[in-house]
């Protein structure tokens, strides 16, 4: 397969590599999570030293070769040249753990070189919320997750009771099962089937759109807690690190 000669992109996270270089985990519009070597990046004087950061929007060009790491280990694009492509201010606060926690999500769930220009563009639209609403990352995460579980074909129709395939019923909660889908709770969690019904009525909106709409919810507090059991059903027992990430990142702006 040719490797794109440009892409749009976010750095998920870098790994020192050798002296001098950089072994990038890359978000494209284009091509999905790629792997990328940036030689020499760390150098003084190199131009990719001040540009490969987490957050920011990147034009990339890349070699047509690949580089080899060790014996056994997956070939990674090498790159040539990035440029910032559109600035916005960084998260911070709690919203800059809340954007590692979203790039941790993205480098365990999406596979390698598969293209996702829907989650792409909603990943931008968060980072963008988050740097605007340092105070108040929930909605926005919450809507990333809702993204992220449609895009992976993880999330079933919200406005249906699974096990009955009949509609919801007012005033009833619903559970979202990670194996059986939206199916009536039995012990009060969940959210209300209206809380389903407007979620999914917003799915096709943009995540701003669909981020304001979860604040309109009566019950959006439970929401966390429901999308937590579907996630950590798909990410099996390893934890997530964004706290670990989020010190690396630290010592790579430093």
């Amino acid at each position: 397969m040719r490797t794109p000669q440009g892409l749009n992109a976010y750095i998920l996270h870098a790994w020192d590599w050798r002296e001098s270089s950089l072994i990038l985990d890359a978000f494209t519009r284009e091509q999905g999570r790629i792997a990328l070597v940036a030689k020499g990046a760390k150098r003084p004087t190199s131009s990719l030293r001040a540009v490969l950061l987490p957050m920011q929007r990147l034009h990339l060009q890349l070699t047509k070769s690949k580089t080899q790491m060790e014996e056994g280990a997956a070939e990674v694009h090498t790159l040539r040249h990035a440029e910032w492509q559109a600035a916005h201010p960084l998260p911070r606060e709690g919203a800059l753990l809340a954007a590692y926690y979203l790039n941790e999500l993205l480098m365990r769930l999406l596979p390698r070189g598969e293209a996702h220009s829907r989650l792409f563009d909603a990943y931008a639209q968060a980072l963008h919320g988050l740097a605007l609403s340092p105070g108040a990352p929930e909605a926005w995460l919450r809507a990333f997750e809702l993204a992220l579980l449609a895009e992976l074909g993880w999330l079933p129709q919200l406005g249906e009771d699974s096990l009955q395939q009949a509609p919801l019923q007012a005033g009833r909660r619903y559970q979202l099962s990670p194996e059986l889908g939206l199916v009536p709770s039995t012990e009060g969690q969940g959210l209300l089937a209206q809380s389903w019904l407007l979620i999914e009525q917003n799915q096709s909106q943009s995540l701003a759109t669909q981020a304001q709409g979860l604040l309109q919810l009566s019950d959006r507090a439970q929401l966390k807690a429901v999308l937590r059991v579907v996630l950590h059903y798909h990410l099996g027992h390893q934890p997530l690190r964004s706290r670990a990430v989020l010190h690396q990142a630290h010592d790579l702006l430093a």
